[in-house]
């Protein structure tokens, strides 16, 4: 636990969803508000996933392979097998890419299962107040992730279809027709009807993933208060009880949250392939 705890549990929970921030917001949309600690474990983990697969690529042999061989190439086959299923063109950046954004993301979400007040008791002992370890609990981080994947979706559909084929994806469809004067009066409806989902895209991708990890940080916070109930009666049966209950319950939710975070990493690298593989469709 920190040195100084909060007060009481509302306050408790506030000050772990506290970002390190170089400065108070001033409105709903700030974009000089930097989150330090949202900053500093999203490149570390990038450095950590690059480096942990780069030293197994050096080291790989073809006679008996290690134990983190044998993990690489696994996660690396079951990645190449997702994208050979699902995409069916040419593409040299895909597959690197979902390698990429499943890692990555894998590694953002399982930060949470570190106990809540491990790093941010160690960040206090050198005077830093408050700490996020968890990037894909910050909503800034889904969007650039996602809002990354939407600027590819938009570069390969004017790639490989043209600036009017991509254009005419939100004109011409779904309603069309032979008259050239009716094919231009369903422009605006066709327009209407084609740019919502394509702008859900990337909202779907970031929104989904930070909402999933948010609810997930949250249940790990109430475990943890029931700890800090469970401490001040520690020297009756119902301290005990608490501190028996939120051991069992944080160990069955931390089982079922690996399943969690694996998916949601499953589930943004899947969408990223489908999207992009949508836009080197011409139909």
């Amino acid at each position: 636990m920190a040195a100084e705890q909060p007060s009481s549990a509302n306050e408790y929970i506030l000050h772990h969803l506290t970002f390190l921030q170089n400065k108070e917001p001033s409105g709903i949309l700030d974009f000089s508000v930097i989150h330090w600690d949202s900053v500093f474990f999203s490149v570390l983990l990038a450095v950590v996933f690059a480096g942990s697969f780069y030293l197994a690529a050096r080291k790989a042999t073809s006679g008996v392979p290690t134990k983190f061989q044998n993990f690489v190439e696994l996660v690396v086959e079951f990645v190449d097998n997702q994208v050979k299923d699902t995409f069916h063109g040419t593409n040299k950046l895909l597959a690197p890419l979902a390698l990429t954004i499943f890692c990555w993301v894998f590694l953002f979400n399982a930060m949470d299962i570190l106990p809540v007040d491990l790093l941010p008791a160690i960040a206090h002992s050198v005077g830093i107040e408050h700490l996020k370890v968890v990037p894909s609990t910050d909503l800034n981080i889904t969007f650039a992730m996602s809002l990354s994947v939407f600027v590819l979706i938009i570069y390969y559909s004017i790639k490989m279809k043209g600036l009017g084929g991509f254009l005419a994806e939100f004109t011409l469809q779904p309603f069309s027709a032979k008259n050239p004067i009716l094919k231009v009066l369903l422009v605006p409806a066709n327009l209407i009807l084609e740019i919502v989902p394509f702008i859900a895209r990337p909202l779907s991708l970031s929104l989904r993933l930070y909402g999933n990890l948010f609810a997930g940080e949250m249940i790990f916070l109430l475990l943890a208060v029931l700890t800090l109930k469970g401490m001040e009666q520690l020297g009756s049966a119902g301290g005990w009880a608490l501190l028996v209950a939120q051991f069992v319950l944080a160990l069955v939710w931390a089982v079922f949250h690996l399943l969690i975070i694996t998916l949601q990493a499953f589930i943004f690298m899947v969408l990223t392939v489908v999207y992009l593989a949508m836009a080197h469709e011409h139909h």
